[in-house]
């Protein structure tokens, strides 16, 4: 049984209201009504009354790093804002101390802001290992068999982009723990659908954009660093407000760093992606992570029992524990179906020749019945 008032929720989302059947949440969520109306109050008085706001937005700045942390478990410290996911992994790609010979695990069917920071390495001598999916899946006796004594680092998506696999971040983590691999986490195509835990998933470090399951706009980002790997990490770039007391001293250059992961903000952040970061959190956390899970895995658990008597096949089919919210649909001319179902309003995307859904916690069993009755006909 549902745990939330649905209707209500879907109240916030005029992309509802349009007729649409929106699904694509893995590509960019839509915004809320809140968002909408939170940014334009904030233009409204950055454009006639609050215009150097600096001091007003504090509230709201720490207010969104506590939502951003809770998100996650663990404490506001321990989080900075980005602009992209790409850039906070650079963070950690260009901190650490790389001798040359050392390895670094990903799989071949990661999103590339996951390993283009990495394969930049190549240039310092340091070897990139692909683990080998699974029909869609990476296990963890792979990337276990890929380890060896010069692997330095494991960084993985908690959810494939493509196939919708869940990772195991409980038993990568402990692996990696035991082995002494730095374990990092592009958590993009999870954060706001699925739980996550920092500690007990013994992350080191962990990125993630806002403009897709945290239905925030393009441009907002924030990443999670542990103070023990904050303690191994040489910021390679740095800027006036990484220091202490940054806008009190301003001539009295020195190198105080912060002892917050606020250090690896280094200028002026986002303000805008922020004040909608902080309304579209707030929804969610709301609604409840373990909640919007439930709800999503029992729409896609719909999907696939449905799937199959069309004698449609995913990639990921068993358990729910090896899901999130991406649902991949193996068939020939998926750009065909995608074009039929966007002419009657449901939007849906194609990654590399597959289907991809992507429901959320507002989305309804009716639309997901409406979508299937399109794929027959189709």
């Amino acid at each position: 049984m549902l745990k939330y008032d649905i209707d209500e929720y879907r109240k916030l989302y005029p992309v509802v209201k349009s007729g649409t059947i929106y699904m694509n949440h893995a590509a960019t969520g839509p915004l809320s009504t809140k968002v909408v109306a939170a940014v334009d109050k904030y233009l409204r008085e950055r454009s006639e009354t609050n215009i150097d706001n600096y001091a007003i937005f504090q509230p709201t700045l720490n207010e969104t790093r506590s939502f951003a942390a809770k998100l996650l478990n663990t404490t506001p410290d321990r989080v900075a804002f980005f602009d992209n996911t790409t850039n906070a992994i650079n963070l950690l790609a260009a901190g650490l101390d790389w001798k040359p010979g050392d390895r670094i695990i990903l799989n071949d069917i990661e999103f590339p802001a996951n390993v283009y920071p990495f394969l930049n390495l190549k240039r310092l001598g340091v070897e990139i290992d692909f683990v080998q999916n699974r029909d869609g899946k990476i296990l963890i006796e792979d990337v276990e068999a890929m380890m060896t004594p010069r692997t330095r680092l494991l960084s993985i998506s908690h959810v494939q982009f493509l196939t919708g696999y869940r990772a195991d971040l409980n038993a990568l983590g402990e692996l990696c723990k035991r082995r002494g691999i730095v374990f990092a986490v592009d958590a993009i195509q999870s954060a706001g659908v699925v739980p996550i835990d920092v500690d007990s998933m013994k992350i080191d470090f962990l990125a993630t954009g806002g403009q897709k399951w945290l239905m925030a706009p393009q441009g907002i980002a924030f990443a999670y660093v542990s103070s023990e790997m904050q303690e191994r990490l040489k910021q390679a770039y740095l800027g006036w407000t990484s220091i202490k007391n940054f806008f009190g001293e301003f001539t009295r250059y020195r190198l105080d760093l912060d002892d917050t992961a606020r250090r690896y903000e280094n200028g002026t952040l986002n303000y805008i992606g922020i004040t909608s970061l902080h309304e579209s959190l707030g929804t969610l956390l709301e609604v409840g992570i373990e909640r919007i899970e439930e709800h999503v895995l029992d729409l896609s658990d719909r999907l696939i029992g449905d799937l199959g008597s069309l004698g449609m096949k995913v990639y990921v089919e068993g358990e729910r524990r090896a899901r999130a919210g991406i649902i991949s649909i193996k068939v020939p001319d998926a750009d065909v179906y995608t074009s039929k179902l966007a002419k009657s309003k449901i939007e849906v995307a194609v990654r590399q020749g597959v289907i991809r859904v992507s429901p959320h916690f507002y989305n309804t069993e009716e639309e997901i019945l409406t979508l299937v009755g399109n794929l027959k006909k189709i």
